[in-house]
């Protein structure tokens, strides 16, 4: 348990490049905190998209994309189960890369978003960096 622990929580990089990586970690967290949270306070006009990519219940499917995306987006903010959080993000952003990037496009869908599924990808890889309650699960695992 304390190898899996150890392997899902520690950070691979070290130094410069683990404080670099705090940062992706915190700015791709608060990003996410506040798309997140337009869900719930624009959710009609989040449905009405949802309902244009083709997505049953998407009523249901916003507030869940929502609930994901400042749950995770807190998680990533305060480094806790980093790699968990950033592979939920992942998946999201995928999705709205093959919805709306391919039915709107235009920067948003076909920039940032890749953009943030990179960025979760890296943190798949990298994990953390410094600054992260993920280390101390490590430290007392």
């Amino acid at each position: 348990m304390n190898d899996l622990l150890h392997r899902v929580a520690s950070s691979r990089v070290t130094g410069r490049a683990a404080r670099v990586t705090a940062g992706v970690r915190i700015f791709v967290g608060v990003v996410f905190l506040f798309f997140g949270g337009l869900k719930f306070l624009i959710t009609e006009i989040e449905v009405a998209e949802f309902v244009r990519f083709g997505f049953p219940e998407s009523t249901l499917v916003v507030h869940l994309v929502g609930l994901l995306e400042v749950a995770a987006g807190l998680m990533l903010v305060v480094g806790l189960a980093t790699r968990l959080a950033a592979l939920g993000l992942a998946v999201v952003m995928a999705g709205a890369i093959l919805t709306a990037g391919l039915t709107v496009g235009g920067p948003f869908h076909l920039g940032l978003a890749p953009a943030l599924l990179a960025a979760n990808v890296y943190l798949l890889v990298a994990g953390p960096g410094s600054l992260a309650l993920d280390r101390r699960l490590v430290a007392v695992g």
